[in-house]
């Protein structure tokens, strides 16, 4: 691998330890996945929850903290395993609040912005095209590789930590031009209605076509969605089929055209979304009883516009039973000042900042609570969360808010 002057003294320790691990960490990754560069990125966003690191990861980042590890470029944090504001409440244990604490504060010793958020490209961080980011979380990534044109793969956490303390990645994957072209083709025959058709197409895609490498191209809007329904597209894709990139015809940057977004390629196959195809996939997750033990909404953390969606459809009503809705902290002083906060807490609707329900110890969560079966608008979640012992049940957002209010899952 071709390294600059830089590049080399930062693998020969010039920086000390810390960035030293980093650059040994890239060019081994770089090494697996045949990169013949690196390239310097703007940004990074890592994930560090306390449930994934455990007490080895907590001491390591710790440890490189020590080491005077200090981030070269912005560095902002995914979502964390505790709202520290109600974590006891909801049956959370103080060990989880403690260990989000120590990480918290070594992010920061590094120079993070300790952001716990999944949604950093409409708050803190919005990617422009063309440049290379090394961001994790799957959602953050498919949305800055297909909505903005930015450039990044999927980078776990140690490899994002490495590319904020060097400033680099490996370049390879969705850093190239090859990786970014068209592989198969999604033809709209009924068109989504709102955020959780977009998931639903989301899910139906990423079944059909698995696969990091594939990036679906997916023509027949007849109008330009949304960016929270554009979200809930990307969060689908990269949860059911593992997709970092999508293009959307005459939508995102790389696709004003079918041809653009296919460029050399053919399609490799096709598929056809119809309403009676979207319908069936709300209608593959069935409920086991008749009513929701919990209803969450968020997974992607939620913006200020779908909080005041979800205030208009709780006003004057109350829940049933437990609901939360995720954002981060950044939001949620938004949905605050705007009055959309008041409205949901009066409802008996529980906000939460800075998480992800699938984050939150969810198997402890429903181990304590007797939460079995989850409601939810977002695809993503009901993918991830029947892993943690959950009967997920995905809905339109309609349909979620009535079962919070009535006991009761209709359909």
């Amino acid at each position: 691998m071709y390294l600059t002057a830089d590049e080399e003294a930062m693998a020969a320790g010039s920086d000390g330890p810390a960035v030293k691990w980093a650059m040994d960490y890239q060019l081994a990754v770089g090494g697996f996945f045949g990169a013949r560069r690196l390239v310097p990125v703007r940004s990074a966003h890592a994930h560090c929850d306390g449930e994934a690191l455990g007490e080895p990861g907590v001491r390591f980042l710790e440890q490189l903290a020590d080491q005077g590890a200090r981030a070269r470029i912005p560095l902002t944090l995914d979502p964390r395993s505790t709202d520290f504001s109600c974590a006891l409440d909801i049956g959370q244990t103080q060990s989880i609040v403690d260990t989000e604490r120590r990480i918290l504060a070594a992010m920061a010793r590094m120079g993070a912005l300790t952001t716990n958020t999944c949604i950093n490209y409409q708050t803190v961080d919005v990617p422009h095209g063309g440049e290379h980011l090394a961001w994790g979380d799957t959602g953050t990534v498919i949305y800055a590789n297909a909505v903005a044109g930015a450039r990044s793969n999927f980078e776990g956490g140690p490899a994002a930590l490495a590319a904020a303390l060097t400033g680099r990645v490996p370049a390879y994957g969705f850093h190239l031009d090859e990786h970014r072209r068209g592989t198969v083709l999604v033809e709209l025959a009924d068109q989504p209605r709102d955020s959780a058709d977009w998931g639903a197409v989301g899910c139906l895609v990423g079944r059909r076509f698995p696969g990091y490498w594939e990036v679906p191209v997916i023509d027949g809007a007849e109008r330009s969605p949304s960016p929270d329904e554009v979200k809930q597209l990307g969060a689908a894709l990269a949860s059911y089929g593992s997709h970092a990139m999508f293009h959307l015809v005459g939508v995102t940057p790389e696709a004003r055209t079918r041809a653009d977004a296919f460029g050399d390629n053919e399609p490799r196959e096709r598929l056809v979304i119809d309403r009676a195809a979207l319908d069936g996939a709300y209608r593959g997750f069935v409920p086991e009883r008749e009513g929701p033990d919990v209803v969450v909404f968020g997974t992607p953390q939620l913006s200020v516009f779908e909080l005041a969606e979800l205030a208009a459809l709780f006003e004057g009503r109350q829940v049933a039973g437990p609901v939360y809705a995720t954002t981060s902290a950044a939001v949620l002083r938004s949905a605050e000042e705007y009055g959309y906060a008041e409205t949901l807490r009066a409802a008996g609707v529980r906000l939460l900042s800075g998480v992800c329900y699938y984050l939150m110890t969810a198997r402890e969560l429903g181990r304590r609570n007797g939460f079995r079966t989850l409601v939810t608008n977002s695809a993503k979640l009901a993918n991830i969360i029947e892993g943690y012992g959950y009967n997920p049940v995905f809905r339109p957002t309609e349909v979620c808010v009535d079962a919070a209010v009535t006991g009761r899952i209709a359909g």
